[in-house]
């Protein structure tokens, strides 16, 4: 990749095979094949320009949010020094650790605390999902505008120390960024952290799981949208289902319960294998998890593809009149549900038919830098470039709170939000 301006990745790269084929049942061991991952280490950054201001809110929007003013004496603990810069080894620097600050900084004006945040580690991939990623490609940050590893720990900290207890890390695909168990282990360092997660496509996972459980890593979501080799090279333009099965095995085998296993349904390409992926539920920790097709940035979504949890939840319950709603917790997105006889769940993610937006309590930070309070919105503020300025952890913080106040209510319904415009998915992160 160079150094400067962009590169572009391209969604090519295996041609279109023959028709569905003969689900592969998770119980098969897959032979390993060559690995492509298209690892490649980021090069040093360089300055940026400055911070540009957060995209003022779309005409006709029901609720106008107010930010949240702050101001040092009531957001940072009296006393605290804030630094400009976050040292180089945070990991060997616990003595800077902040002191807690206020839950109020991550506090919505509808009384939404956030205490769950998304880091995007990387923008490339090593499959080239349809629904992820545009027909045409996508043009790539130039690798010094994403975030190093410092700057990723530097933001975890502070949002920790804010009161977040869960921070997931995401794609692009994490796994090709060869600092992840780095970044896992400072991580794992911060007091307060309770879950570290991440959500992967599996192709490379299984080589890596073992360290980066040692590294701290406490749950794992694998993508995987169909259980037939055939269908998937369709899905993905890749080879590599062999691989995906493969990392769900090792998750099984080193302790994750439960193993998720992320499925997006699309009527007429999977929506036909939803009893297969509920029989590896079986015998096995596995939550597998129906997510409803979403509409984003050049994945050609329509409604018609779009299968309800009410229908997908009906056609199971045919087959299995035993499932039954389990007690969801707080801020859950998925609605979740056991089967008699069987070690593992079914859950549904039903962001298009049924938002759980009263609830939200995630923030995302995307590659780049960019905080992104809602999936669906497309209102973002720069943390990078306040963090290249030489903000102090004070003004950091400060930049946060104001995007967290005008945090809007909920989402836009089904069909306004296939009209908004949006990153691409592989550019937000999964």
């Amino acid at each position: 990749m160079a150094a400067h301006g962009r590169s572009r990745l391209d969604p090519r790269g295996v041609g279109a095979v023959g028709g569905g084929g003969a689900g592969l049942r998770f119980a098969q061991t897959a032979a390993a094949m060559p690995a492509t991952d298209d690892e490649e280490p980021s090069d040093p950054w360089r300055p940026p320009h400055n911070l540009p201001p957060m995209n003022p809110p779309e005409q006709g929007d029901a609720v106008k949010l107010n930010p949240v003013t702050t101001t040092a004496a009531s957001s940072w603990p009296a006393g605290q020094t804030s630094a400009s810069h976050w040292p180089e080894d945070a990991s060997s620097a616990p003595h800077v650790q902040p002191a807690t600050l206020p839950p109020e900084l991550l506090t919505d004006t509808f009384g939404r605390h956030h205490n769950y945040l998304r880091i995007s580690l990387t923008e490339k991939c090593n499959l080239r999902c349809v629904y992820c990623m545009p027909s045409e490609g996508i043009d790539l940050t130039a690798s010094t505008q994403l975030l190093t590893t410092e700057e990723v720990v530097r933001i975890a900290r502070l949002f920790v120390a804010a009161g977040v207890d869960k921070i997931r890390l995401t794609g692009g695909e994490p796994t090709v960024r060869p600092d992840l168990e780095d970044i896992v282990k400072q991580l794992s360092a911060l007091p307060g952290l309770r879950h570290i997660a991440i959500t992967t496509n599996g192709i490379t996972l299984h080589k890596r799981l073992e360290a980066l459980k040692a590294a701290g890593l406490t749950l794992v979501n694998i993508s995987l949208d169909t259980l037939s080799a055939e269908k998937f090279e369709l899905l993905t333009r890749r080879k590599g289902h062999d691989r995906v099965l493969k990392s769900i095995k090792r998750a099984v085998e080193l302790g994750y319960d439960p193993v998720k296993v992320n499925v997006v349904l699309m009527r007429g390409v999977n929506d036909d294998e939803l009893l297969d992926f509920v029989e590896m539920t079986r015998n096995d920790p596995v939550n597998v998890r129906f997510i409803e097709y979403m509409p984003f940035d050049g994945n050609k979504w329509e409604t018609r593809k779009v299968v309800s949890y009410m229908e997908a939840r009906g056609r199971i319950m045919d087959s299995h009149p035993s499932m039954s709603r389990m007690q969801d917790g707080k801020s859950e997105v998925a609605k979740n549900f056991t089967i008699d006889g069987h070690a593992g769940s079914v859950s549904f993610v039903t962001s298009m038919t049924s938002n759980f937006c009263g609830g939200c309590n995630r923030l995302r930070v995307l590659a780049d830098g960019a905080l992104k309070v809602c999936l669906f919105g497309n209102n973002e503020v720069s943390l990078r470039d306040s963090m290249r300025e030489g903000a102090s952890d004070e003004a950091l913080m400060e930049v946060v709170s104001a995007a967290v106040g005008r945090k809007k209510a909920g989402h836009a319904g089904m069909y306004d939000l296939a009209q908004m415009e949006n990153r691409s998915m592989i550019r937000i992160g999964g």
